[in-house]
């Protein structure tokens, strides 16, 4: 059985990264983020523009909506400078940090120890399992125990948790990786795959815009992820920053009324 096979990743998690709070020391001759950030009064923020209550361009409005875009206003804030969104992709996010194109990556970004190996993330704000998104009519897939049968085809974001996550767990589904400026929900729509794989936030944001989306929710909290913000790795200072922003959220209620603003509260980490 698919949830079988996959043990909850959050404990895995922790144990392989230890203490989110440290980072490498900071390399001779670099000029700290924080320095740089204050030079040109500006803080840049690399965000996915489809994360539905993360960090999402609204097409009605044209506006940037979700809690991570209501936490890195309040971070610029706190920083007393201006913020800058820079629009990217699961898949591209880690390189846009590495070249300096954005200071801090705030879109919910999933913890994994593969990941750990580029960026540094601060501590965890929020968890999820993963979720099957189908279509209300297909007779094919009714529940998670009809994800991996022969003949379906299961698709995920590229870079996104899902697509490592679901590739080690398939047995007999086939695995369609979606590259942007494809969907996941077009290639399903379209009838190229039977359920995609995706959270808590993006799987509500398809009942509430779509008719014909159904959920499947997973048994023993399949694939739990744990979330934070990435900064690229060797400069302690700014990580510290961060994880001091944070907390500061969380004990003045900026970061659970955030979450409740966005219907996030079931997944927020006390």
């Amino acid at each position: 059985m698919l949830a079988r096979r996959v043990f909850s990743m959050v404990g895995a998690i922790i144990a392989a990264l230890g203490c989110f709070s440290e980072a490498p020391a900071q390399p001779a001759g670099q000029a700290p983020r924080l320095e740089a950030m204050r030079a040109r009064g500006e803080v840049r923020v690399c965000m996915w523009p489809d994360y539905f209550a993360i960090s999402f361009r609204n097409p009605r409005t044209n506006e940037l909506e979700g809690i991570d875009v209501d936490l890195a206003r309040a971070l610029a804030q706190r920083l007393g400078l201006r913020l800058q969104f820079v629009e990217t992709s699961f898949a591209a996010f880690m390189d846009r940090l590495e070249a300096g194109d954005c200071d801090i990556a705030m879109m919910a970004v999933g913890i994994t120890p593969a990941r750990a190996q580029r960026v540094a993330f601060s501590r965890p704000y929020m968890a999820s399992p993963v979720y099957a998104v189908t279509q209300r009519g297909n007779a094919r897939v009714r529940a998670w125990e009809d994800i991996d049968q022969g003949g379906n085809v299961v698709a995920v974001a590229a870079g996104t948790v899902m697509e490592p996550l679901m590739n080690r767990t398939l047995r007999r589904a086939d695995l369609l990786v979606v590259q942007p400026p494809r969907t996941r929900e077009a290639e399903v729509l379209a009838g190229r795959a039977d359920v995609f794989m995706s959270d808590f936030p993006y799987t509500r944001r398809m009942v509430q815009l779509h008719d014909w989306a159904v959920v499947i929710q997973p048994p023993d909290r399949f694939g739990e992820t744990l979330y934070g913000w990435a900064v690229a790795q060797g400069d302690a200072a700014w990580l510290a920053e961060v994880n001091a922003f944070q907390g500061a959220a969380r004990a003045d209620g900026t970061l659970a009324r955030a979450a409740a603003r966005h219907g996030l509260t079931p997944i927020l980490l006390r």
